[in-house]
């Protein structure tokens, strides 16, 4: 492998800012933030909006806010209905 070409891998904190969910794995993201983890070792932190603890595919609940399709967001959207 060429030197200096690749980014560096380590370890880091992913949060789930819906549901307060935290795992740490590789990954060759990086943060300002940081986070101790059980370990006693402090790590990177990168916050996602959703993970597979609030993913409804593998949680199989569905959000109630994404039922109806477009025709009728939009119409609840300018008061139509």
């Amino acid at each position: 492998m060429k030197e200096g070409i690749h980014p560096e891998y380590r370890k880091v904190v992913f949060l789930d800012t819906s549901s307060d969910f935290k795992f740490l794995t590789g990954s060759t993201r990086s943060s300002n933030e940081t986070i101790e983890w059980e370990d006693g070792n402090t790590y990177p932190l990168i916050k996602v909006e959703i993970s597979s603890d609030s993913h409804p595919f593998y949680t199989g609940k569905q959000k109630a806010d994404k039922v109806g399709g477009r025709v009728d967001r939009f119409k609840k959207k300018y008061n139509m209905k």
